[in-house]
């Protein structure tokens, strides 16, 4: 008995077809994008309607909580580009709202903390 073949995957190989991207964005139609980065958080305002094409309805139902682009664009196996072309969209349309990421606060000094652990160490 032979063990199963594991088939190489290609890099890429899940994105599909250039065509297929092309009309899930609707094609080159000269308008702006939304200035999006990887680490964007977009949340969803609504329940996908009937309407919405389906790679749009998968954002909306993916980001009831906030994502991140680069959290979407992997959950979809879909390019950044893609992703972002379709946000474009739904930022338009009011349908997401993206945030700026959470800033993590600057941490204090080194020195002052060791001076709190000690002084806690010392009661």
């Amino acid at each position: 008995m032979t063990p199963p073949r594991r088939e190489r995957r290609l890099p890429g190989a899940d994105v599909g077809d250039p065509e297929r991207l092309y009309v899930i964005t609707g094609g080159p139609d000269g308008a702006e994008r939304a200035s999006l980065d990887l680490v964007t958080m977009i949340v969803a305002r609504e329940a996908p309607s009937p309407t919405v094409p389906p790679e749009q309805a998968a954002i909306l139902r993916l980001c009831g909580a906030p994502l991140s682009v680069a959290e979407l664009s992997a959950y979809l196996r879909l390019p950044f580009s893609v992703v972002t072309a379709l946000l474009t969209d739904l930022l338009t349309t009011d349908l997401v709202e993206s945030r700026a990421p959470v800033a993590r606060a600057a941490l204090p000094d080194r020195s002052l903390l060791e001076a709190v652990m000690h002084g806690l160490q010392k009661l």
